[in-house]
C-alpha cells in the first residue's frame, strides 16, 4: 500500500457538505489500506474575508499580524475535516503549520519552507491516523506564524510529500487534470495523461493556473510525483513526473498551448547603439522591481537602436514613466506603449528531438493572418507576442496544427 499526500483547495472544502464529501473520498483511500496525509486550504472566500477585515482597520496591516490572521482560515478546515473523518470511524488528527513544525524563513506573507520535522507525522501514521495539516502556513525560527503566499497550500502538500518520501502527491481541484490548452477556448482540448515537470513549469509560467509554480518547482527538485485530480469526479487525472518517454522519437512534440493576456509592451525608439545601453534601459526598470519578460533589440543603419520589452499590464504605467525619463537622459526619439497584446506559447520536451517546431508554429499563425510582433524561445518552449484580439484564433490554429485533438491514453491513479 502507498503513502499518499492529498491536497484539497478552497472550493473543495467550501462548505460543510463539501467537507463531508472530501471525508468520504479520504476514508475510501484509508479503506484500501493507504496511509494518508491531507493538506487543506481555507474555505473558498475565507482568506479574502479575513484580508478585508484587516483592511477595515489598517490600510497597510503589519505583515506579521496579517499572517496570524489569515492562517486561521486553514485551521478551521483542518479541524472540521478531522471531525468528519472521526464520524466515519477513521482515526484522524489535525495540525497547524507550527505544530507540524514546517520551518520557514521570516519573510511574512511570502515565506519559503526551509525544513519539516516529520517525526510527529510518521508517529501518527504508524498509529493508524489520517493526518490533516493546514496548508499555506509555517513558523519561523522565532516561533512566529508565517504564510507562504497565495496558492501556498500546493507548496505545503508537495513539501510534506518530499519530507515523508510519499509515493504520490495528489492535488484535488475543480478540474480533472492538465489540458492541452484552456477548454474554454478550444472545445477539442484534451486532458493529458502525463506531463513532465519541465513542461508543467512552462505551462504554469505562461498562464496555466492549475498548479502554483513554486509547488511544481519543489516537486521537480525533489522528484515528487504529482497528480492533478477532480475533487468530486472519478478519473485518473494528469500525472506530473520527471520521466519522459524512453524513446525520444515517441515523445509527443508538443504537450500543450499556453497563453497569457496579462502582457503589455514598451518600446524606446532611436537610442544610441553603444555598449551598456541595454543596462541603462533595463537597470532602472529592474530597480523599480518591475519584472521584464520578452526582450527584442533592433539596430538601424544610422547607428541607433529600438529596444522593446514586455511587462505585466499592472506595471505598464509605472514602467512607461521610468522609460520616458530614461529616453530623455539617452536622447531617444520616442517612447511607445501597447496594452493590447498577448503571449502564446507552444510547450513540449519533444522539441529536443523534433526539428521544425518554430516553422510549423509560424506557418499556422500566418495561415490565419496573424502577425508576430516578438519571439522568445527556450529548450522546450517557443513564445510569440501577438495582438490580443487574435489570441483565441491563434490558440485554436496552433492546437489543430500540432494535432493536440487526439485522445490521450489513460493511466490509473495510485
Amino acid at each position: 500500500m502507498a503513502l499518499i499526500v492529498q491536497k484539497f483547495g478552497g472550493t473543495s472544502v467550501g462548505s460543510v457538505e463539501r467537507i463531508e464529501q472530501v471525508a468520504d473520498k479520504v476514508a475510501g483511500f484509508r479503506d484500501r489500506g493507504h496511509d494518508i496525509v491531507v493538506v487543506v486550504s481555507a474555505m473558498s472566500g475565507e482568506t479574502n474575508r479575513l484580508i478585508d477585515l484587516a483592511q477595515q482597520i489598517q490600510d497597510q496591516p503589519v505583515p506579521r499580524e496579517m499572517d496570524v490572521l489569515v492562517s486561521t482560515g486553514e485551521q478551521v478546515t483542518t479541524a472540521l475535516l478531522a471531525m468528519a473523518l472521526q464520524k466515519r470511524g477513521k482515526a484522524a488528527k489535525s495540525y497547524n503549520g507550527s505544530q507540524v513544525r514546517i520551518l520557514t524563513d521570516d519573510a511574512h506573507t511570502k515565506a519559503r519552507i526551509r525544513e519539516i520535522d516529520d517525526a510527529r507525522l510518521h508517529a501518527d501514521l504508524d498509529a493508524g491516523n489520517v493526518v490533516v495539516v493546514a496548508g499555506f502556513q509555517g513558523v519561523d525560527e522565532h516561533g512566529n506564524i508565517t504564510t507562504l503566499g497565495r496558492g501556498g497550500s500546493d507548496t505545503t502538500a508537495v513539501a510534506l510529500a518530499a519530507a515523508l518520501k510519499a509515493d504520490e502527491c495528489q492535488i484535488y481541484t475543480d478540474v480533472d487534470g492538465v489540458y492541452t490548452t484552456d477548454p474554454r477556448v478550444v472545445d477539442g482540448a484534451k486532458r493529458l495523461d502525463k506531463i513532465t515537470f519541465e513542461e508543467m513549469l512552462e505551462m504554469a509560467s505562461m498562464g496555466s493556473k492549475v498548479l502554483q509554480i513554486r509547488a511544481v518547482e519543489f516537486a521537480g527538485k525533489y522528484n515528487v510525483p504529482l497528480r492533478v485530480l477532480h475533487s468530486f469526479q472519478d478519473g485518473p487525472g494528469t500525472l506530473i513526473s520527471l520521466e519522459e518517454e524512453e524513446d525520444p522519437m515517441e515523445t509527443p512534440t508538443i504537450a500543450g498551448i499556453a497563453f497569457n493576456r496579462d502582457e503589455a509592451k514598451l518600446t524606446i525608439l532611436g537610442v544610441p547603439d553603444m555598449p551598456g545601453v541595454a543596462f541603462k534601459i533595463l537597470g532602472p526598470i529592474g530597480q523599480a522591481n518591475i519584472e521584464v519578460d520578452v526582450i527584442v533589440q533592433n539596430v538601424a543603419e544610422d547607428n541607433s537602436t529600438d529596444f522593446t520589452f514586455t511587462v505585466s499590464r499592472s506595471e505598464l504605467a509605472r514602467g512607461e514613466a521610468i522609460l520616458k525619463q530614461i529616453a530623455t537622459e539617452l536622447g531617444a526619439r520616442e517612447v511607445r506603449s501597447d496594452s493590447r497584446i498577448a503571449k502564446i506559447s507552444v510547450v513540449g520536451v519533444g522539441m529536443r528531438s523534433h526539428a521544425g517546431v518554430a516553422s510549423q508554429m509560424f506557418e499556422a499563425l500566418a495561415d490565419v493572418g496573424i502577425n508576430i510582433q516578438m519571439i522568445t524561445t527556450s529548450e522546450i518552449k517557443i513564445s510569440v507576442i501577438i495582438e490580443e484580439k487574435f489570441l483565441e484564433l491563434a490558440v485554436r490554429a496552433l492546437h489543430s496544427s500540432f494535432g493536440l485533438d487526439a485522445e490521450p491514453q489513460e493511466e490509473s491513479a495510485a
